[in-house]
């Protein structure tokens, strides 16, 4: 293999690992907009369900007990 040969072939895998790192990259960047979308849902959900544990509650509080 002459050196010509050797700088292309170096050349081509340069490009190739190039490629392959951003693609790696714009996936992680997904994924961490993923992450953080997914993170606001379940703070939310979390508050929703603490609002509606606080209504249920309340409502029980209320209630006379059935064997009176």
């Amino acid at each position: 293999m002459t050196v010509e040969e050797r700088i292309a072939d170096l050349e081509s895998r340069l490009a190739f690992q190039d490629d392959t790192l951003q693609a790696l990259n714009d996936e992680v960047v997904r994924q961490q907009r993923d992450i953080e979308r997914l993170q606001l849902l379940v703070s939310a959900l979390s508050q929703r369900q603490d609002e509606l544990q606080t209504q249920i509650g309340s409502e029980d509080e209320d209630e006379v007990p059935p064997h009176y």
